[in-house]
């Protein structure tokens, strides 16, 4: 199976340069990563060229300009531009365990999305993790992250559980799969039919709609969120607005209400890139 990883990123290198060195722990190895940029000034260049000639997988970065939160037109470029069959999706912000790929392929399967969990950081903890913590493991580690700053919670907890009871939690779960942007992955051949992302939503939703769509397709979700985990760095959100989050509703309601399969805002704007398709 060939791997395309996306990460979406906007102006916070610091916490983006540990998600690449997440991703060069994985025990999965065959991926390419596409930084999907949404217009970060110079910091994150700088940050890409020093770090990129480090890593063990093909990095890519695509960019455009910045003029407001065009998170999902960026994320439409990228799975255009992207080379594999099968698509894995991330925030610059989330460092994955490093089993998380080899969890995703293994439960990948035709007609589903996959929906992976994730743990919120305090910033304390945040700050603490270092390249050297992240290859050794230790940024995911329960017990590391309780030393650090990490409070013990249930979600937490993932952390700590083995491989068996964490597919047990996940057929027993009661919680429904959903297309989350943190940890998440689909067939792309899916995403085209569905015609990826919907360029008109900003912050607030905008993966969720992704998979109400897919699952009106009938591709349906199938959660993995107990054996597939990031860890989500800490920061502000200044992107969030409220009128942007009920237009966001707004849209969803519709696609519940009329069983919508296809936007007409999405990644056939891009097909003129040159790409693999």
């Amino acid at each position: 199976m060939r791997l395309s990883v996306i990460a979406t990123t906007y102006n916070q290198p610091e916490w983006l340069e540990k998600v690449l060195w997440g991703f060069e722990a994985q025990t999965f190895r065959d991926f390419e990563l596409l930084v999907a940029d949404d217009g970060s000034d110079e910091r994150t260049r700088a940050v890409l060229a020093r770090v990129g000639p480090q890593l063990r997988y093909p990095l890519r970065h695509l960019w455009h300009e910045h003029i407001g939160f065009r998170k999902c037109t960026i994320l439409n470029e990228a799975i255009v531009q992207s080379a594999g069959e099968y698509l894995f999706f991330t925030d610059g912000d989330c460092i994955p365990r490093p089993d998380c790929l080899a969890v995703h392929v293994a439960q990948a399967e035709r007609g589903r999305f996959l929906s992976g969990g994730y743990l919120k950081l305090p910033l304390e903890t945040s700050q603490r993790i270092s390249r050297e913590d992240i290859l050794a493991g230790r940024a995911t580690d329960y017990a590391w992250l309780r030393a650090n700053g990490t409070p013990a919670s249930r979600q937490a907890a993932r952390l700590r559980w083995g491989p068996m009871l964490s597919r047990l939690l996940d057929a027993v779960t009661t919680t429904g799969p959903t297309f989350n942007g943190h940890n998440s992955s689909v067939w792309r051949d899916d995403l085209l039919r569905v015609n990826g992302f919907d360029e008109r939503l900003e912050w607030g939703g905008l993966d969720r709609e992704l998979g109400e769509r897919l699952e009106n397709a009938g591709v349906r979700g199938k959660q993995i969120r107990h054996r597939a985990l990031v860890v989500h760095l800490d920061h502000g959100r200044g992107y969030k607005r409220p009128e942007a989050m009920a237009k966001n509703r707004a849209i969803r309601d519709e696609v519940a209400a009329k069983k919508l399969t296809r936007t007409e805002f999405g990644l056939d704007r891009h097909l003129d890139i040159a790409s693999p398709l």
